[in-house]
This record gives C-alpha cells, structure tokens and sequence, in this order.
C-alpha cells in the first residue's frame, strides 16, 4: 500500500529525476570467495554454496521487482488525482529538458537552442512537441538564415527584433497562472523598442502612439491611473521612487512604463509573430510563428488559470483581449462560455477612435475574474511598478 504522499506527489515541471544506479545482475555465480567470483560448477558441487545462490538470486529479483510494482500501483493510485475530465492537470505532466535535449537529432539540437535556453518551463513541457514538428524546424532554419539563432551566438549587431533572450520572454508569465491575454501582430520594428512582450517597451524607450492610447483608456477607466509620460528611464533622476508600508515591511518601489509588472500579475502580452526586421513589419508573417502561436492559445484555452484560486490544475476560462481583426481572427474559435472575449478597434493613433477608446475592457475583466477566481483573480492594471529594495522591521511612521 501506497503512502498517502506518493499517492498526491506531482511532477515539477522543470526537476530531473536522478537516475537509479544499474544493480549488478546475481546468478548462480554470485558468492564470492577471497574476492573472486565463484564459478558454476563450484556452486553446483557444494551445497550450501549453491543454496546461498539459490537465496541470493531469489532476493535479488524481489528487489529488482519493487521499483515496477511500486510504480504501477501509484499510476493507478493516482490516475483519479491527475485528469480532470478526461485532460490531464498541468501539474502532473512530467517534463525532463535532459530527456527533450537526448531526444533531439543534430540539426533540432543546433536549431532549438534558444527554445531550450529560454522557453519558460510551464510552457515548454506542453509546446515541447510542437517545436519538433517539420514547420517549425523550418520556420527555424529561416530564423537562422536571418541571424536569429541562441543567445550566444546570433549575429550583431541584431538583424532580427527582438533580442534573442527576448523573443519567448511573454512565457515568463507561468501558464497557469495567466489571468489574461492581449494578442498582437508582431513586434515593434524600431530599433530598441521590441522587449518580447506585445505593445510594451524597454527602459528608456518613448511610448508608442499604441501605448499611450492603451494608457488613456486606463485613465478613463481608472481616473486615479497617472499614465507614465515616457520610457523607463536608466538614471535615478528621472526615477519616481514610491514608498509602502505593510506587514512591518517597508517596500521602495520605482515607477516604470513599460508592462513588466502586468506580466507578473498574469497578464500574457503575446504577438502573433514573434520576430520581425528591424524597419519591415510584417517582414516574419508566413513564416511559422502563427501557426506556433495559435497552439499557444490553444493551450491556453486548455491550463490558462489551472493554478489560480479553484483552478482545479486545468483552465477554467481567461479574459482575451483581441484588438483590431488580426487578433479577432486568433481568438474566433475560442468557447465564449468558457472565456471572456474582448473585442474592440485597435488601439494604434490610426484607428483608436474606431471603437478602442471607450471599450472599458480593463474593467470589464477585473469584473469577470473576481467573480470567477475571487479577488486574487483580478489584475491591478494601475501598477506599473517593480519592487526594487526592502527594510524589514522598520516601524510604521506615527500619522
């Protein structure tokens, strides 16, 4: 009988498992005599010798046969614990990225390197399949061809945006905790601008017109909101520190204007395409990406929230905010019933006016998530700020 921890163990989504140690096999030759192995008709001819064999070899395969038994009664035993409705909880799919790299051929192991070096682990153990399928592979090749190709070795300066140790940067949001995805088309074309999370830019980069608007529909929504008026700035003087107190901890915190902080909240920024030439949009559409990126959603439709509050270990719905057709097209097929689709204009300077400004899609969300996951389910769209230092213990300052 099972103990009750290996009956609730999960796999970790990211841990190797030590491999056990091969036992030497025992046979009739096993006993030992001053060092040497015995041979058979030494055994055969003395009895007690030949017993002791008979022992050994008989508790020699009663050990080698505990780990299998052992197993198959904890797959049994936790089968019930590991699917709901017929779909296998996140948590208890194993993954080894030991196990996918030995499984690679010379070409996949070249080609997938920055997959390995960068995909987040929630993600990979799901997409580990997709990106060994023949249009990927391909769809890689081309990426090679254009200079993107492991964090170590792409070519500078970059011929493809963004950098290398950003374009899977949106999978740092863990699967299942993804409250909601914003869809776009694909990076920023601009030098310095694409950071690998949709309509979000790097430190000390300008607000696109796209940001800026998604900003004031923030504001209109939220009038306490103080849209950020540039990029994160490096130097301490265009820095806005904000203090907080809580728990006898006193938090510094700096104010950004990119959308990092919405990442850890959950919120997964996802382009269609996932790289683009620098000064060409839509350069890699066609290539692959879409096709990559629809399996994201589609996996998403799937664990998207199975580790919030009641997720139960698969999805139990997400928000979706698809801004312009491109993005509408992305999500056309997903379960209106399950998820919350929110559609509306793009929020670009050309077509903003269209139906974007005014969609109260931030709102709308928080409402639909905290009566699906409670309160912890909503997303602070406000913060726009990173925790950078701590004092513990410091006493609260007399009002």
């Amino acid at each position: 009988m099972t103990s009750h921890s290996e009956d609730s163990a999960v796999y970790l989504e990211d841990l190797d498992t030590p491999k056990s140690s091969q036992k030497s096999e025992t046979s009739v030759t096993a006993p030992v005599s001053n060092g040497a192995p015995l041979a058979k008709k030494d055994a055969s001819k003395n009895p007690s010798l030949k017993r002791q064999a008979t022992l050994d070899a008989m508790f020699s395969q009663k050990t080698s046969s505990e780990p299998s038994a052992k197993k198959l009664r904890l797959d049994a035993s936790t089968s019930s614990l590991s699917t709901l409705n017929g779909l296998q909880k996140l948590n208890s799919i194993p993954f080894s990225l030991k196990a996918f790299r030995d499984s690679l051929n010379e070409e996949q192991s070249t080609l997938l390197q920055l997959e390995c070096q960068t995909l987040g682990k929630s993600w990979f153990k799901v997409l580990k399949d997709e990106i060994k399928k023949p249009y990927f592979i391909a769809l890689k090749r081309f990426l090679w061809k254009e200079g993107l190709r492991s964090i170590n070795d792409s070519v500078k300066p970059l011929t493809v945006y963004p950098s290398p140790a950003d374009i899977y940067r949106w999978s740092n949001t863990p699967l299942g905790r993804v409250k909601v995805v914003i869809i776009g088309q694909d990076p920023y074309p601009g030098r310095g601008q694409a950071q690998g999370l949709c309509f979000s830019v790097p430190l000390g980069v300008a607000v696109p017109g796209s940001l800026l608007n998604i900003y004031a529909e923030i504001k209109a929504e939220y009038p306490d909101f103080v849209p950020p008026r540039h990029g994160c700035v490096h130097t301490l003087s265009h820095v806005s520190v904000i203090p907080a107190y809580s728990s006898g901890r006193w938090t510094l915190s700096i104010q950004i204007s990119n959308l990092s902080a919405w990442a850890s909240n959950g919120v997964l920024m996802l382009n269609t395409c996932l790289s683009v030439q620098p000064g060409n949009p839509g350069s890699h559409s066609g290539k692959g990406w879409e096709q990559f990126t629809d399996k994201v959603v589609d996996v998403v439709n799937k664990y998207g929230g199975a580790n919030l509050p009641s997720g139960g270990g698969v999805g139990r719905g997400v928000v979706f905010m698809a801004w312009g057709a491109f993005a509408q097209e992305r999500v056309a097929k997903l379960d209106k019933t399950k998820h919350l689709i929110l559609t509306s204009a793009h929020p670009s300077p050309r077509a903003a006016h269209r139906g974007f400004l005014g969609n109260g899609h931030f709102r709308a969300a928080n409402e639909w998530l905290e009566k699906k996951y409670g309160a912890e389910g909503k997303v602070d769209w406000c913060r726009l700020d990173v925790p950078s230092a701590t004092s513990d213990g410091s006493p609260k300052p007399s009002q």
